[in-house]
């Protein structure tokens, strides 16, 4: 999950072109906290959509997962 300004957003966590975890020792992002980073091989993907901008899996997208503001908490599936 990944709340960028007033937007929340979920996504699986599987890199698109390894299928392994995206994080290492829980870090999801860059330094700037501007693009969910893959440690395995560095892809970066954007916040908003999940798409891959740069790495062997540019195009790609991560594959979305449902969360939601409930009662001023979040919710996942």
């Amino acid at each position: 999950m990944v709340r960028a300004g007033g937007t929340l957003s979920g996504w699986v966590d599987s890199c698109p072109h390894a299928g392994w975890p995206l994080a290492m020792a829980d870090r999801y992002l860059t330094r700037e906290k501007d693009l969910i980073l893959c440690a395995g091989h560095g892809a970066l993907f954007r916040l908003e959509d999940g798409v891959c901008v740069a790495g062997p899996c540019a195009g790609r997208a991560l594959e979305p997962w449902p969360v939601r503001i409930r009662d001023g908490g979040v919710e996942t599936a």
